[in-house]
């Protein structure tokens, strides 16, 4: 498990690839606001926009999740405490007042740029009242 990196996979570079050439500035990897041990993968802070692009595996997608056979109860346990932790920290910045978008590593790099540039554009007019920042 250690040699699974947590942070700048592949999915998650294609995406902050795109943002970035879209002119999105954000921060990498930030902690969570009042949650130890916790991070955003991408944040807009300003917009308080949060995107978490989650792996397959370690966070039971729908689609492509598997399940080991081999210590199958250990790793039940584990693969439900990631999925319960993800909705605990969705809810917990909600509560901040973040958007939350969420991604499994699947889905289209381009895809999830367009939504992650319409959620921040929607949080900035909001917060500026249709006013440029």
């Amino acid at each position: 498990m250690s040699r699974q990196p947590s942070r700048d996979t592949k999915p998650e570079l294609a995406v902050r690839k795109l943002l970035h050439a879209d002119g999105y500035r954000y921060r990498l990897n930030k902690q969570v606001p009042g949650m130890a041990r916790r991070t955003i993968d991408i944040a807009f802070i300003r917009a308080k926009v949060a995107v978490m692009i989650d792996g397959c595996f370690w966070h039971g997608c729908p689609v492509h999740a598997t399940r080991p056979k081999s210590n199958a109860e250990w790793w039940r346990t584990k693969l439900e405490r990631n999925m319960a932790r993800d909705r605990e920290t969705s809810e917990h910045l909600i509560r901040e007042g973040w958007t939350v978008l969420r991604f499994w590593e699947h889905e289209a790099p381009e895809e999830v740029a367009l939504r992650v540039g319409a959620a921040v554009e929607l949080r900035r007019a909001e917060r500026t009242g249709g006013r440029k920042e």
